[in-house]
């Protein structure tokens, strides 16, 4: 026998000892469950049982069976979800408020104490409203006003007041009736619009408009623009028709409390056309800057 048939015969005899362990193997049957891909042969009701069982583990325990935890009571779930009363609209109980927006003194010529004040009583949707401003120098009056005014809300940031203006100085005592609008204005600005009519037919336009800019939690910065109109003049009381005065102010406060804000600021006026030339016929200034110190008060 040649050494090239007996290397084939050593080759083909170590393929059989591979081979045929390999296919014993394949031959034997799988247990059940073992995963194998023959679907056919697996029971229906096995899957279903395997199924049932997987949920009931996937349930949430109940806390009473852990140890330590109490069942949940009625009272726990009152207190958890207690009743919520609604929220009051148009509450009929009475308010009131009362601001000193200008407590100051301001020195120089034309200066001295001055003050305006606005305050009312009432409910959310009808209020009783005052306002009082003026300013006094030497122990006198030099100008004194008030005005009491029926107030009601017309939207949800503006009142429409009307009622009487009395003016006390200069000279003699008059009253107007007086109508008008106030409220918040866009971008916050706080807006105050009056007209006025008196004694024979005169007519007066007062518009004030201030803004708040919060530099600070406490500190404020305020200014603040009011210009009169006259539809008449008014020798007497050294106004002219037409635009008569604009006045406006830059104040500083500092709130040590929110209802109690000292402040220091500048005062600019100006007085137009003939209620200038009034000013400079009894030799008055037309214009002037000023120092203003003060306190702003509310409660």
């Amino acid at each position: 026998m040649s050494a090239r048939r007996l290397l084939a015969m050593a080759l083909v005899a170590s393929a059989l000892s591979v081979a045929l362990p390999l296919a014993a193997t394949a031959q034997q049957p799988s247990p059940p469950g073992s995963g194998s891909s023959d679907h056919g042969s697996q029971d229906p009701s096995q899957g279903h049982q395997e199924h049932q069982e997987h949920q009931e583990q996937s349930k949430p325990t109940d806390p009473a069976s852990h140890p330590g935890i109490p069942p949940i009571t009625e009272a726990d779930r009152a207190a958890a979800f207690p009743d919520v009363e609604g929220h009051t609209v148009h509450d009929r109980a009475i308010h009131s408020y009362v601001l000193f927006d200008q407590l100051e003194w301001q020195p120089g010529d034309g200066g001295g104490v001055h003050w305006d004040t606005k305050g009312w009583i009432g409910r959310d949707i009808n209020r009783f409203w005052f306002r009082t401003e003026g300013a006094g120098d030497d122990g006198g009056l030099e100008d004194a006003e008030a005005h009491f005014l029926y107030g009601r809300a017309i939207a949800r940031w503006w009142d429409l007041v009307a009622g009487i203006r009395q003016e006390f100085e200069p000279g003699e005592a008059r009253t107007w009736a007086a109508i008008g609008i106030q409220g918040l204005a866009p971008y916050w600005f706080e807006v105050e619009a009056t007209a006025y009519v008196g004694a024979s037919g005169r007519t007066h336009v007062r518009v004030e408009t201030e803004y708040e800019l919060l530099l600070t939690n406490r500190l404020v910065l305020q200014p603040l623009v009011e210009m009169d109109l006259y539809g008449k003049s008014d020798p007497d009381r050294g106004v002219g028709a037409g635009l008569s005065s604009v006045d406006a102010g830059l104040r500083l406060r500092y709130e040590v409390r929110r209802e109690v804000a000292p402040y220091v600021g500048i005062v600019w006026s100006r007085r137009f056309f003939r209620t200038a030339e009034l000013a400079e016929a009894r030799g008055d200034d037309t214009s002037g800057v000023r120092l203003a110190l003060g306190a702003r008060v509310w409660f």
